[in-house]
């Protein structure tokens, strides 16, 4: 039985990445509106580390729900085979 792919396995295959950064442009720009909306329109800049993290935790929040579907999937095929 070949073992469990790594976390970075399923984070870096199988359209992962792809999907991740879709969904990061999506939800980051429509956070960064939210939270740094008001600041943009009075003729401010934001903060770089602010925008970076509004893109970057979505980002991480879809990986890792794509790495716990698969593993679950993963674990469910297994239990079928056993």
């Amino acid at each position: 039985m070949p073992a469990e792919p790594s976390f970075w396995q399923l984070a870096t295959g199988d359209g992962t990445p792809a999907r991740a950064c879709k969904v990061a442009l999506v939800v980051g720009t429509a956070l960064a509106i939210i939270n740094q909306g008001d600041l943009v329109l009075s003729g401010g800049t934001p903060p770089a580390w602010k925008l970076i993290l509004t893109y970057i935790v979505p980002y991480c929040v879809a990986t890792w729900g794509a790495v716990t579907t698969k593993r679950s999937f993963l674990r469910a095929a297994r239990q079928e085979r056993a």
